[in-house]
């Protein structure tokens, strides 16, 4: 066992109230962009859904002293303006004293577990928007998918739009990750053609009482200026799992010209690259903002 982890573990459980106290003593971001007016947020809660692997390796993110110390790494990059995680996560970020001066967006929904019968029906069993206010914390996270032949899904389309009437009553960052996904052979699938994500940015972006502090967090798919075009919210792309590294960090580049793009929310692809350099990845993504 790591001494990080060691740290969190006696802290967990000799002084559980050391979690609440380190984050009303957490210095918060002043805005969730950098000094360059962009944001950079690292993405941390695959594992939550069951989605541990990384290439070949089925429990990459299992470790978690391991993921920990990517994303410390990660954190203190120049650049680097926020975490994306569930409350597992973030609160031992919280008791090692990363986060100050970050953006923090609690992820909220994680019922829909990778590769199961029920992934669709994607529940709100982590954050809800009182408890991202009360953490204060900046904003929340909800994937949204939409398979139209599944009857689970107007609950997910309710779902999503009470957390952002419920994030905008507090002035906090709905971030919404649509898809239009489908049933294949018993596994969900997500559909990444243009007309597909253009269909799914429509939809989610209508989505609650108001829009105002709602921002899409998309995919970079090909035809991405006719994508972008389909809505005025604020957007960030995803990074997903890259396989050629030069090819995604310019795909990721050329999207970041449109002028609703507001930065990058990327998690695996930067905390477990190809030839282990984490800070090399890093700093590679900051640059291209």
């Amino acid at each position: 066992m790591s001494e990080t982890v060691r740290r969190i573990v006696a802290k967990r459980v000799h002084d559980p109230e050391t979690i609440a106290d380190a984050a009303a003593r957490r210095a918060r971001a002043k805005s969730p962009f950098n000094d360059k007016g962009r944001t950079m947020i690292i993405a941390a809660d695959h594992p939550a859904r069951g989605a541990n692997a990384v290439g070949g390796d089925p429990l990459a993110m299992a470790d978690r002293g391991e993921l920990l110390d990517r994303l410390c790494l990660a954190l203190e990059r120049p650049g680097v303006t926020g975490v994306l995680a569930t409350a597992d996560i973030l609160e031992d970020l919280l008791l090692l004293g990363v986060l100050d001066g970050k953006t923090v967006i609690g992820s909220m929904n994680r019922t829909g577990l990778a590769g199961s019968s029920f992934e669709i029906d994607d529940r709100f069993a982590c954050y809800d928007a009182a408890s991202i206010d009360r953490m204060r914390f900046d904003g929340g996270k909800t994937l949204t998918r939409i398979c139209l032949t599944d009857p689970a899904t107007p609950g997910v389309l309710e779902n999503t739009a009470r957390a952002v009437n419920e994030l905008a009553d507090r002035k906090l960052i709905a971030m919404v990750e649509p898809f239009l996904s489908h049933w294949a052979d018993g596994k969900l699938r997500n559909d990444l053609s243009p007309e597909a994500v253009i269909k799914s940015i429509t939809i989610a972006s209508g989505l609650g009482r108001t829009s105002a502090y709602t921002w899409l967090k998309l995919p970079v798919v090909a035809d991405m200026e006719r994508v972008m075009a389909s809505s005025t919210l604020p957007a960030v792309l995803l990074g997903g799992e890259v396989k050629d590294p030069d090819a995604a960090f310019a795909s990721w580049q050329r999207a970041l010209a449109l002028p609703t793009v507001q930065g990058l929310v990327v998690g695996r692809s930067l905390l477990y690259p190809h030839d282990g350099d984490v800070a090399k990845a890093v700093d590679t993504a900051v640059g291209l903002l």
